[in-house]
């Protein structure tokens, strides 16, 4: 949204697509529904979209004609353009293109990336000079200052080039609350298609252009009004009806059909509601089968519920609650609901912030129940500031929130007001909000350290007491477990040692005599591993097998499962070798020293 006075020239993001497809010419892609004739109660849908790999199929619209144009989605955009010119005869340097993707669609950007629908459509025209490139960049990055005159007051507004008049008109109707197709504006320069123009290329006076914008005028308003009434109270009525009287709608007339169908007559609340809780949830209920889904989430149950649920949790779980009224006799009420409730920025700040509560106050025994339940909740200072409301001034948004240890009303912005007016109000009553709950945090931070300090303290004493109880059967415990522990380990040392002698005298066994020192004989000297550094040495036959020599380290207290037998070389671990195989095969005849290595 545009800053009266001190607008600088770093507003150069906007949310129309503005496209540079080549050096020397601005595309503008305008939006297809200007804000204030967007149908609230359409859903927003998605497409699918082409991926860069897909052929891109194109409608354009170029000279009433239509020219179907399919290209690869790795085909870039100045491809796209030499095409046109081929296809639509439009030379490149005056195409100007809308709906090709916004900022996106650089010359060198391919067309897959764009995010195109299937068989999107395009609309070309040549522009109405050639222009240089430099030219064409001085302008866009040049930025334009609007001075606009409405009834008795003056703004001066700071655009950038890129900007289109379509949305310079939507941004003056958030100024003076004129929808854009009610404004009448005098200043403009005569151009083809000015809504879908950027100012870059409208012709605007430098270095400020003098604008004037009045409301265009509107006739029989009341009067529709209440036909509009009568024919929802007459089955045999119909709008051919309306149309058919003779009357002439324009101006104001045009908004009220937006914002008023018979179908919609029907009140947000039932007279004489007598369950609070019911009451409101019929009001949420009918509020978004009037004015669409996009609307508030309102809560359902009652006001104290609705309190509890927004005031009274843990400060950093707390949120404002929001207490909407509404009163059907109000000519505001329509346009607060339709368009300010439905504003995307109020909606997700109210979505994020705020849990919402609605209620009617038109009929006076529901009126007399909000008061009744507010006198209950907040005390009677605050349902006598909902009470001195006008209704003239309703709809209202009453913001409540927690301040120290009191639910209190903070502020009430009532229904004439603009959309900047009230996200201005919900900021302001956020940055109250945000800096009061985290101080309420920090006091319950404090408090639950000092409690928890405290219970500390008395679970230390009760555990010292349950200490000290417990201080001898804990000392004859432990004593009689490492008496156990010890006679265990005991035991087992002394099973170990009989199995290490046991395999010791088996292996001793099984060792062949050790024949007399000759000429033929294998001759094998062991190095034991450290701390020991000596030599054993032991005198075999040839064809003894190396399970011999195995078993005589083993009869030593060397088994194999404890110790590797490595060669010298070449290197290797007999341990892996056959134990079948003879000290001749293995080459440790007539003579060989050989390593224990513990595993």
């Amino acid at each position: 949204m545009p800053q009266d006075g001190n607008s600088s020239s770093q507003q150069t993001e906007d949310t129309h697509d503005v496209e540079m497809i080549d050096d020397d010419i601005s595309v503008i892609t305008p939006k297809t529904h200007p804000p204030d004739r967007e149908d609230s109660n359409q859903a927003s849908t998605s497409s699918p979209r082409n991926s860069s790999s897909d052929m891109v199929e194109l409608q354009v619209h170029c000279n009433n004609k239509i020219h179907e144009i399919k290209m690869s989605g790795v085909a870039t955009v100045s491809d796209l353009k030499k095409r046109l010119e081929s296809v639509c005869g439009v030379p490149v340097c005056r195409q100007q293109i809308s709906g090709l993707g916004g900022s996106r669609a650089t010359s060198s950007a391919a067309l897959g990336s764009l995010g195109l629908a299937p068989n999107a459509v395009l609309r070309l025209k040549a522009a109405d000079q050639l222009m240089a490139d430099d030219e064409m960049a001085e302008r866009l990055t040049t930025s334009y200052i609007l001075r606009i005159k409405h009834d008795e007051k003056e703004y001066t507004l700071t655009y950038p080039g890129t900007k289109t008049v379509q949305e310079v008109k939507n941004d003056i109707y958030s100024l003076t609350d004129i929808p854009a197709r009610h404004q009448v504006w005098t200043g403009w320069p005569t151009v083809t298609g000015l809504d879908d123009t950027v100012l870059a290329m409208v012709g605007l006076d430098l270095p400020q252009h003098q604008l004037t914008v009045k409301r265009a005028p509107s006739n029989n308003k009341k009067e529709y009004e209440r036909i509009i009434l009568e024919s929802s109270d007459s089955e045999n009525s119909s709008i051919e009806e309306i149309e058919d009287s003779g009357d002439v709608f324009t101006g104001e007339d045009d908004m009220f059909v937006d914002l008023v169908h018979p179908e919609r007559l029907q009140p947000l609340m039932s007279d004489h509601v007598e369950d609070e809780a019911l009451g409101c949830i019929e009001f949420a209920q009918r509020f978004r089968t009037r004015y669409g889904p996009n609307t508030p989430n309102f809560f359902e149950g009652t006001l104290q519920d609705a309190i509890k649920e927004a005031c009274l949790k843990p400060a950093k779980e707390r949120k404002l609650l929001g207490l909407y009224l509404h009163h059907e006799q109000s000519v505001l009420s329509n346009v607060f609901c339709a368009q300010l409730l439905g504003c995307e920025a109020v909606l997700q700040t109210l979505a994020t912030n705020f849990i919402v509560y609605g209620w009617d106050l038109t009929h006076p025994d529901n009126n007399n129940m909000l008061l009744n339940s507010v006198a209950n909740a907040l005390g009677p200072v605050a349902s006598m500031t909902i009470r001195s409301i006008p209704m003239d001034r309703l709809p209202a948004l009453v913001i409540i929130m927690r301040v120290r240890s009191n639910t209190e009303i903070y502020s009430v912005i009532n229904g004439n007001v603009g959309v900047s007016e009230l996200l201005g109000g919900l900021m302001e009553a956020l940055e109250r909000f945000a800096a009061q709950r985290d101080h309420d945090a920090r006091l319950e931070r404090e408090r639950d350290a000092r409690q928890r300090v405290k219970r500390e303290q008395d679970e230390a004493y009760q555990r010292s007491l349950e200490a000290d109880r417990a201080k001898e059967e804990i000392k004859k415990q432990q004593e009689l477990e490492r008496n156990q522990e010890l006679e265990r380990a005991e035991s087992e040392r002394q099973l170990e040692e009989a199995r290490k002698e046991a395999a010791r005298s088996a292996a001793a066994a099984r060792v062949p005599a050790e024949p007399a020192a000759a000429s033929d004989v294998a001759r094998i000297r062991v190095r034991l591993p450290p701390p020991h550094h000596h030599l054993l040495e032991r005198r075999f036959q040839p064809h003894d097998t190396l399970q011999a020599l195995l078993d005589f380290l083993a009869s030593k207290g060397y088994p194999q499962e404890n110790y590797k037998v490595i060669s010298s070389w070449p290197r290797r671990d007999l341990t892996t070798e056959s134990h079948s195989s003879t000290l001749k095969a293995l080459k440790l005849y007539p003579q060989e020293t050989v390593m224990l290595e513990e595993r």
